[in-house]
């Protein structure tokens, strides 16, 4: 594949931390699918301070091709792992997918069509709507956080949807890349402050069911990250009453 020196018209962003088991399969799914479809996009996997060779095996996948590694230096957090690749980004739309690829990559056609017949500014994945699919699900402990989870998210923010924590989402990246640009959150909540900043700031979002797969290796903690979120979509909350959030204020980094 020859690779172009004009804007693609998608970025795919992964985030990635310790993950040379699961990335070199990944890679290479998408290598195949924007090979079979032509499609004129970049690849940017940002290693979180990997201990293994996540960086090092993604560079090698990504020779040749339009793409590269994003390097974060230390673990910062997955939020920050994927602001970091959004404001690297150079697509006209920039598409979020976790490192084992839980969403097929083939789901990106669901996302796009509702963007597209819809013009909106962003499109989520969602594995809690009517036509959904679940095909493996994840252990009764996790479900019923991810539930709870969802119901504080709802009652704190006012956002409206079933499942803000699904890894695949896709933006118009003009639209919402100022609000990446002013996002604090490095860890899992981060999806909770994007969503409130593009209501609160009059983007369009709309929850798209999708396939989803549930794959062993998950980094989010049962004990300590549950707590963490609920601080961090405090702190937004916080932040936004304060007016931290305004185009006029410089969020620290």
């Amino acid at each position: 594949m020859t690779v172009s020196g004009a804007r693609p018209f998608l970025s795919i962003v992964v985030p990635a931390y310790n993950e040379e088991a699961r990335l070199p399969a990944t890679l290479d799914e998408l290598a195949g699918w924007m090979d079979a479809r032509r499609l004129d996009a970049e690849v940017l996997v940002v290693d979180d301070g990997s201990r293994d060779r996540t960086a090092e095996i993604a560079a090698e996948k990504l020779r040749g091709r339009r793409g590269r590694v994003v390097r974060n230096g230390e673990n910062r957090g997955k939020g920050y792992s994927v602001r970091h690749g959004m404001l690297e980004s150079s697509g006209r739309f920039v598409l979020l997918t976790d490192a084992d690829l839980s969403t097929p990559i083939t789901e990106y056609d669901k996302l796009a069509g509702f963007v597209r017949d819809h013009d909106l500014d962003v499109a989520i994945g969602s594995r809690a709507l009517p036509g959904s699919d679940v095909q493996l699900r994840q252990g009764l402990v996790r479900q019923t956080m991810g539930r709870t989870f969802n119901r504080v998210i709802r009652a704190l923010t006012g956002l409206p949807f079933h499942d803000t924590q699904c890894g695949f989402k896709l933006l118009d990246r003009e639209r919402t890349r100022p609000l990446f640009e002013k996002m604090v959150v490095d860890r899992f909540a981060f999806d909770v402050e994007l969503l409130f900043l593009c209501r609160r700031f009059g983007l369009t979002v709309r929850e798209v069911p999708v396939i989803w797969r549930n794959a062993p290796g998950s980094k989010v903690s049962i004990l300590g990250d549950p707590l963490n979120m609920l601080f961090d979509v405090i702190r937004v909350r916080w932040r936004f009453r304060r007016g931290l959030y305004n185009p006029e204020t410089t969020a620290p980094p």
